[in-house]
């Protein structure tokens, strides 16, 4: 498999972990407006891609197979809660 057959099963593969984070930290801000930020919107989108990314190749590593429902369930989960951490959400 060259490269031109394998870029659009990475897109394929890592798009979830942008499209979640894409539209969890603009909804965050709509929903959490007066929570005070340290970082930009760009950051938290970037710290919420790596976390993601983690999660689904951990979920390939265990289940041999991307796309299984538990791996998804656990990228949102995860998102959440780094972007809560990311918010400080316990204060």
């Amino acid at each position: 498999m060259g490269l031109p057959d394998l870029l659009p099963h990475l897109l394929g593969f890592a798009a979830p972990a942008f499209g979640v984070a894409a539209l969890l930290v603009p909804l965050t801000r709509v929903c959490m407006p007066n929570r005070a930020v340290a970082r930009s919107m760009l950051a938290h989108v970037a710290i919420n891609v790596v976390v993601n990314m983690a999660v689904l190749l951990g979920g390939l590593a265990l289940f041999g197979a991307d796309g299984k429902l538990l791996t998804y369930a656990a990228l949102v989960l995860a998102s959440a809660t780094t972007q809560w951490l990311l918010l400080r959400g316990w204060r």
